[in-house]
């Protein structure tokens, strides 16, 4: 190891250094990081507790299933009339789950990137309540999107190099640990915690993302099994490995950096890294599969969390071949990818049916955030506006969908808006938990609306952040304001719910109440536990990697 970080330094010295080309100076710095890789260890079996040899007698809560899809756009499912490549991929397993329970038409995520939403999604709280705004990163990686522009970009992002004195202490070190000083408050309290007093068995696997130092891990959380990994991405095989096809994105500065510094590995309850067997996806579904069955008897709690379909995009040889049709190279990647995510989510809810626990178990699936504009597809949140890191309906507007046979009644369509934290709710009611009352919990139970017993709307406002950047839906009215940018847009969503007339200009009054209520809300939060070190443009209408026109829409995003 003590080899590996003296030529980490010495080939960032040498990057740093004068007269290379600009494709030398990344590859340097691609070898850098390389060699800061941590030392992974070959797969080893997986010991899953398990839980009593026979089923208790008497009423069972639910079970409960989340399954949170990474980077998965809202035209990526076929339920929602779409489908990778014009409905060449179709989703049914996943589409099941709202056939089978409710879809909430209009369900947002609670952040229009991973981590914060996350965040709120397993506290029930909005995460600037706590200050968990930004997604956490290694500074590296801020540097580089926040100083390579993509060739003939219209925008130059920023990266804020006075800004790292006021960063948590050993988050500004190299090397991989130093991102997990970025977490999520120990205090807050998790879904897993809440349903831990009821007896429940809980699992994590998959991604975390809300920090690796102690106190804010999986297992310091809540989870009594975690296997996954702390960071924000991860290999789903190695890049040479035979099984692999690859896609490459090379214009955009977060592909770049992905590639030479994700491991492919996880670890199990906090033990050292080992490799997984086989494609990410697949391996962690297998692993789900036999915690299903080591839990049959005990009410569990499965968060399911893989990086499908974040990137580096990678499909398995075998997805990839299904797919002859897709003549794009990195739309067949991205639909392979699709659709092995759904075949695993089909896996799992196979396990249920097989240990006869599918008619009482909660299943859960949605998306952390829209589909990135990083990947270069432009389909893959239509019909509605803008990706990932905007707060336009595309960065936020997400599958939502919920499947409970015992309680939920099949075929429900449910229009009003609900979030990310009612989840958190929902769960715990359903478990006969009581959630903390010493904290705003923004989350409700969303239970009594689908089944009738309450009526109106969950939520009059839903709220969103991100340094200046900011946004509201009150009612059908939705407000973003890019401070930085000096502007605003307004939209009536209940005759324009794809965003293409903003009336800013013409109804000032609601743009002042709804600026007031941001206010409101900013006055509620917490300080971010650390700055944004990056700006940068995120344009509404095209992907990255095309050339834009001239006046073209875009939002500046804070990390």
């Amino acid at each position: 190891m003590k080899l590996r970080t003296w030529l980490a330094a010495g080939a960032i010295t040498l990057a740093a250094a004068g007269g290379l080309a600009y494709a030398n100076r990344l590859e340097i710095l691609a070898m850098a990081a390389r060699a800061q890789r941590p030392d992974v260890a070959p797969n080893r079996p997986v010991a899953w507790a398990q839980g009593p040899a026979a089923a208790p007698t008497g009423e069972r809560p639910p079970n409960v299933i989340l399954i949170l899809a990474d980077d998965l756009g809202y035209n990526d499912i076929s339920l929602n009339g779409g489908g990778v490549a014009n409905g060449a991929v179709l989703t049914p397993a996943i589409d099941s789950i709202g056939r089978d329970g409710a879809v909430f038409d209009n369900g947002y995520a609670a952040n229009a990137t991973c981590a914060p939403s996350r965040a709120a999604l397993l506290t029930g709280r909005n995460a600037t309540r706590f200050g968990f705004e930004f997604t956490p990163a290694p500074v590296a990686f801020e540097r580089m999107v926040g100083t390579q522009a993509e060739p003939g970009a219209l925008v130059k992002p920023r990266f804020f190099p006075d800004r790292l004195k006021d960063m948590p202490p050993g988050s500004t070190e190299r090397g991989p640990q130093a991102v997990d000083v970025l977490s999520m408050p120990a205090a807050e309290v998790t879904l897993a915690e809440v349903l831990k007093t009821r007896g429940y068995h809980t699992v994590h696997l998959g991604k975390w993302h809300l920090g690796g130092k102690k106190g804010s891990r999986p297992e310091d959380q809540g989870f009594d099994e975690s296997l996954g990994f702390m960071a924000g991405a991860a290999l789903f095989l190695p890049e040479n490995d035979k099984g692999v096809v690859n896609s490459k994105q090379d214009w955009d500065a977060i592909d770049r950096f992905l590639w030479p510094n994700l491991t492919y590995a996880v670890q199990f309850n906090g033990s050292p890294l080992f490799e997984p067997k086989g494609y990410m996806t697949d391996y962690l579904a297998d692993e789900a599969v036999k915690a299903i069955k080591a839990n049959r008897n005990r009410p569990f709690f499965m968060y399911f969390a893989p990086n499908a379909i974040h990137t580096p995009l990678q499909a398995k040889k075998a997805d990839y071949d299904a797919l002859p049709g897709i003549k794009d190279h990195r739309l067949r990647v991205y639909g392979a990818m699709t659709r092995n995510l759904d075949a695993n989510v089909a896996r799992i809810l196979q396990a249920l049916k097989d240990e006869g626990l599918d008619q009482n178990t909660l299943v859960v699936f949605t998306t952390d955030n829209g589909g990135a504009s990083y990947i270069g597809l432009p389909e893959v949140n239509r019909p509605y506006r803008g990706f990932k890191s905007t707060f336009f309906e595309g960065g936020i507007h997400a599958p939502f969908l919920m499947r409970w046979p015992a309680k939920v009644p099949a075929g429900l369509r449910y229009a009003h808006p609900v979030g990310h934290v009612d989840i958190f709710s929902t769960a715990a009611a359903a478990a006969g938990a009581t959630v903390p009352a010493d904290r705003k919990i923004d989350g409700v139970d969303l239970t009594p609306f689908v089944t009738g017993q309450a009526q109106g709307r969950p939520h009059q406002a839903l709220y969103w952040r991100s340094g200046q950047y900011k946004a509201v839906r009150d009612g059908d009215w939705k407000l973003q304001v890019s401070e930085a940018q000096n502007k605003v847009w307004l939209h009536d969503l209940s005759v324009d719910p794809t965003e293409k007339r903003d009336l800013s200009a013409a109804q000032p009054a609601v743009v002042a109440r709804l600026r007031a209520q941001l206010r409101a809300e900013d006055a509620a939060s917490a300080k971010a536990i650390w700055p944004s070190l990056l700006q940068a443009p995120v344009f509404v209408d095209e992907p990255g990697g095309r050339k834009h026109k001239a006046g073209a829409e875009y939002v500046l995003w804070d990390n």
